[in-house]
């Protein structure tokens, strides 16, 4: 049966399925775990709900601000103004260590995968749906245990002090990034989600020109402006109608620059307690040479050692003189950046840091109920705040941050595995049409290059002798196959290196 025949949505989830098998991962949760589950309380209410170390912070103006489909709330977040244009920041995070325990088939399920895998036509999450978008998810109207990452920041975005402790919270406001963004751009009017708690626009436009500060301080220490195409499968009941490419916005931007700031001060917080952490590192790029050479062919020159003040004012740079090619700058540069891993320091040890983000001191944290790191990092955090014992020695924490780095590897290549029969599913009927389009990987493996009118990017099988990441060729697609993710293309013509 000729795929067009066939449920796009069944076929993409099928594959996925089976790529997630053929990695390594498990789509499924085992008996035992789904037992696990059925014997957990109906709500997260616990013995220590009440307990004098937990704050109760319900009635604080707590939102969350997601995705337009998300359902797996990890983080609140609200604002106070201070004397003087300071202000404070609370990011409350979901307590899934109070359901999810160390050691349960739940846990190891969660372990082993070690986050959740977004894939273009089902999400196969970390904890089952009961509890990630339900028991353990910061939910609209519900009262949950959390952290609390609360920072003190100047007018400037300077972090004057912060604390981390539990709270009982409760979501006012369910938003989404999409919804809320051009209202905050000056674009459009209140949303009704906004304006119907009182009080929470003013919370909001406080929460987002602290969050501009935090975005300005950051970039004077240089870290990277770079901005890729992403895009996610727009279904017409199961059939795939387009590809939507999903763009930054204001609204994005308050939970990327609190989420960073939060992230920072748990790995000072573990580090000043005498506690190990995870630390989320990006080493100094190997293929520097490669990304001062893109510049002088941009009519730049940068240092011959790596410099990532220096990198972020080329960006810059760049991104002003033709911001329509900025997204293809950006990935080759992000290509030859390398990608992130976990690393496991103790506390009288000094990781990479992340050269990206021109941070030291970087621990995911927000976002327990999709990624395991977060939520090892959640229970150092309790352990450390109840004076309790460390629950993993620095053998258990470096096997655990090496597995973790391996198993996020594999599963962001299945969701890109997943996306390229959709993207495949979407071209099945344009073989032998030519398109502009970028190299954005060149090794012995093969030369990949994205097409610039259409966010798929697919393999260069003939005609890629002498091309490097960052060239802008025009390609012949002449070749798809929807099971196996294949998109190839043939090299018709180069045009100028970029």
């Amino acid at each position: 049966m000729n795929t067009n025949q066939k449920h796009h949505r069944v076929i993409l989830q099928s594959i996925a399925h089976r790529v997630m098998i053929e990695r390594g991962l498990r789509p499924d949760f085992s008996n035992e775990a789904l037992t696990e589950l059925e014997k957990l309380q109906t709500s997260i209410d616990k013995p220590d709900q009440n307990s004098p170390n937990i704050r109760d912070m319900r009635t604080l103006l707590w939102a969350s601000i997601d995705n337009d489909d998300s359902l797996d709330l990890d983080q609140l977040t609200v604002a106070e103004a201070m004397p003087g244009g300071k202000v404070r920041i609370m990011v409350a995070i979901a307590d899934v260590d109070a359901l999810v325990q160390k050691g349960t088939a739940l846990d190891k399920h969660a372990q082993h995968n070690t986050t959740s895998v977004y894939t273009a036509a089902k999400i196969f999450p970390m904890i089952p749906d009961l509890l990630s978008t339900n028991l353990t998810s910061l939910n609209l109207n519900e009262e949950r245990l959390a952290l609390v990452v609360e920072m003190e920041l100047d007018a400037d975005g300077t972090l004057l002090n912060s604390s981390i402790y539990r709270a009982r919270v409760c979501n006012h406001a369910k938003l989404a990034y999409n919804n809320i963004a051009p209202w905050l751009e000056g674009k459009g009017t209140v949303p009704k989600t906004v304006s119907s708690v009182i009080g929470l626009a003013e919370n909001l436009r406080l929460q987002d020109k602290a969050a501009q500060s935090l975005k300005k301080l950051r970039h004077v220490n240089g870290v990277l402006t770079l901005e890729t195409i992403s895009a996610k499968p727009v279904f017409d009941g199961d059939q795939i109608k387009a590809l939507e490419i999903e763009e930054k916005n204001r609204a994005k931007e308050i939970i990327e620059d609190f989420m960073i700031a939060a992230n920072g001060i748990t790995a000072r917080y573990l580090s000043a307690n005498g506690f190990p952490s995870i630390r989320r590192v990006v080493r100094t790029p190997k293929r520097w040479d490669r990304i001062v050479e893109i510049a002088e062919n941009h009519q730049y020159e940068l240092p011959y050692e790596p410099n990532s003040k220096a990198l972020e004012e080329f960006l810059v740079h760049a991104k002003a003189a033709d911001q329509m090619r900025f997204s293809d700058l950006s990935l080759a540069v992000i290509k030859l950046l390398g990608s992130g891993e976990y690393v496991a320091e103790s506390s009288d040890e000094t990781a990479p840091g992340h050269f990206g983000l021109a941070v030291k001191d970087y621990a995911h944290s927000t976002a327990p109920n999709r990624r395991y790191p977060d939520l090892l990092t959640q229970r150092l955090l309790k352990a450390a705040l109840a004076g309790k014992p460390v629950p993993y020695s620095k053998k258990e924490l470096d096997e655990l941050a090496l597995h973790c780095t391996e198993a996020e590897d594999i599963a962001t290549k299945v969701e890109r595995r997943v996306e390229k029969s959709a993207a495949a599913l979407m071209l099945e009927s344009r073989i032998g049409e030519t398109f502009d389009a970028i190299v954005t990987g060149a090794s012995e493996k093969g030369t990949w290059v994205r097409l610039l009118t259409i966010p798929v990017e697919g393999k260069l099988e003939q005609g890629f002798e002498g091309l490097d990441v960052g060239d802008q060729v025009s390609v012949q697609l002449i070749l798809v196959d929807v099971q196996k993710g294949f998109i190839d293309f043939r090299h018709v013509n180069s045009q100028r290196r970029r």
